[in-house]
């Protein structure tokens, strides 16, 4: 049955990614570190926009899916929620197409369970996201996936609130 769900979501990926115009076959790219247009730092920002006259780099866009950088999921769960998946296609196209860029997938939990419970579901949060990265394109040794478990959360309240906050997964990209 996993096997079946996972090659559902692959097939529901890359569905998406398909029928999304955001990503053209442009095979321009900015020179950026080597000296002719610093903007983008060198990425490769073919299609990646969504027609809006963005100036910057593709990570910055606030209208596009690589603005969102922090994959939330429900109580005792590492399944992606339907709302990300857009998102993290986005991410995994836009590594496909930069072999130079790698990220830190950094899972986390709430404060609920105990440490050692935490780190594996926070490992599995990140790993379950690597590995929709790399169904996207993203290779293997652009991705490392760290847990962290419940050590850095981002509210510190007792509440649905802040649990809620502090069960994700944030994609770092260390040389942006």
């Amino acid at each position: 049955m996993k096997r079946y769900q996972k090659v559902m979501m692959s097939l529901l990926l890359s569905t998406a990614l398909a029928g999304c115009s955001m990503f053209g076959d442009d095979e321009s790219t900015t020179s950026g570190i080597n000296g002719t247009n610093d903007v983008t730092g060198g990425a490769n920002t073919a299609g990646m926009g969504d027609g809006s006259d963005f100036v910057g780099h593709p990570l910055d866009n606030p209208s596009s899916p690589l603005a969102t950088k922090v994959i939330y999921f429900a109580f005792d769960s590492s399944a992606i929620e339907p709302q990300y998946e857009a998102v993290l296609a986005a991410h995994g196209a836009y590594l496909a197409s930069n072999a130079g860029v790698s990220i830190f997938v950094e899972g986390h939990a709430d404060e609920r369970g105990t440490r050692e419970y935490n780190v594996a579901l926070s490992e599995k949060r990140a790993k379950t996201v690597q590995n929709l990265l790399s169904l996207q394109g993203a290779s293997g040794n652009q991705t490392e996936a760290v847990a962290l478990g419940e050590e850095k959360p981002v509210a510190l309240g007792h509440d649905e609130t802040s649990w809620h906050l502090n069960r994700r997964v944030e994609l770092i990209y260390p040389a942006h």
